[in-house]
């Protein structure tokens, strides 16, 4: 059996190899528990200079985390393996973030969810012009965890919201303008990237990790007028941070965007809603990524266990009917105190 993560050390780097290809590196127990034991290994590792995260998919980077095999588990009635599984992965969006040595993410193809995880806590952000970034967490009755409530109020606070609540996704150029990502190399030079970076461009007699980056950097892709235009819709209608505002402005605004937005929310769990709002507020004025992660932690085994998560997995990545049945199915009826009882300001 292939290993779901290969992991090596070439050239006084770091080498991690996301292997699971046929489910776009969805990221199962075994993966966060590999990649946190290699950083583990590497962190205090004088031979190590940096570590350098790829994936082995033509596709994608990560898909994110395996939500089908979480449901699977908590329907099984071993919810306690569902917890496990979010407290291991957040714990590793933490030590990625406190990494102390160059973490480079090559992201080429789609990156969603646990996928931005893994990368965006990282210092360096390579995309190819195949990059897509999302964090759909909402679609199916979950909220965008991983830390998310940290990074994406940072992107702006209306830019956040609007990726958070309605799981839009951005092209290479928009993830670069907006700086989810970092650094731009054409998908035709990756290889050779990667060929220099196990070279020895992590460290000794090479030029560094990151200044090997750097040399094979090109200008971003410009953004297209449309993306600026609709940047200023963003900031229009999800300026307020409360939900039942922002909802009232979209109905507002003329044009074909708009209206889109709006039924593309009307279709989404109202409690995942509700509760991505107020993580988002409460994560635009946190102090630090921990205490992210920690209200992150709490909520996701809540929800986890609640019948949102279960109905959306089911109809949009099991029986793929696209027809969910939220409880409730109203953002009127939607009460998150009890879902963040406990839950630190």
């Amino acid at each position: 059996m292939e290993q779901q993560v290969e992991h090596d050390v070439v050239g006084g780097l770091g080498l991690l190899t996301l292997n699971r290809p046929a489910a776009l590196n969805a990221l199962t127990p075994e993966m966060v528990a590999a990649l946190a034991a290699a950083l583990e290994r590497w962190r205090e590792d004088p031979s190590v200079g940096g570590v350098v995260l790829r994936s082995a998919s033509p596709r994608a980077f990560c898909a994110g985390g395996d939500v089908r095999a979480a449901r699977a588990t908590v329907l099984a009635g071993e919810p306690e393996a569902a917890d496990a599984f979010y407290a291991a992965e957040y714990a590793l969006n933490g030590r990625i973030a406190a990494f102390p040595k160059p973490y480079v993410s090559l992201i080429d193809g789609l990156v969603m969810g646990g996928g931005l995880g893994i990368s965006v806590h990282g210092a360096v952000r390579v995309v190819t012009e195949r990059a897509v970034f999302a964090m759909p967490e909402t679609r199916i009755g979950f909220f965008p965890d991983v830390g998310a409530s940290w990074f994406l109020p940072r992107l702006g606070e209306a830019l956040g919201r609007y990726l958070g609540l309605t799981g839009a996704r951005l092209d290479a150029a928009q993830a670069l303008e907006c700086g989810l990502a970092t650094h731009f190399v054409p998908g035709a030079e990756l290889p050779a990237l990667e060929e220099a970076l196990r070279a020895g461009g992590a460290g000794g007699a090479g030029e560094g990790v990151v200044a090997t980056v750097e040399r094979f950097a090109r200008p971003a892709p410009a953004v297209d007028a449309a993306w600026t235009e609709r940047r200023a819709l963003i900031e229009r209608c999800f300026g307020d941070g409360r939900l039942p505002e922002i909802l009232r402005r979209l109905a507002a605004e003329p044009g074909e965007w708009a209206r889109a937005t709006l039924a593309e929310l009307s279709g989404f769990s109202p409690t995942s809603l509700a509760l991505t709002a107020e993580l988002l507020a409460r994560g635009a004025a946190s102090a630090d990524l921990e205490v992210c992660l920690e209200r992150e932690l709490i909520l996701a085994r809540r929800m986890a266990r609640g019948h949102d998560f279960a109905e959306g997995v089911r109809a949009l990545l099991v029986d793929k009917d696209l027809a969910p049945k939220w409880r409730p199915d109203d953002l009127a009826g939607v009460d998150v105190r009890p879902w963040l009882a406990d839950v630190p300001r």
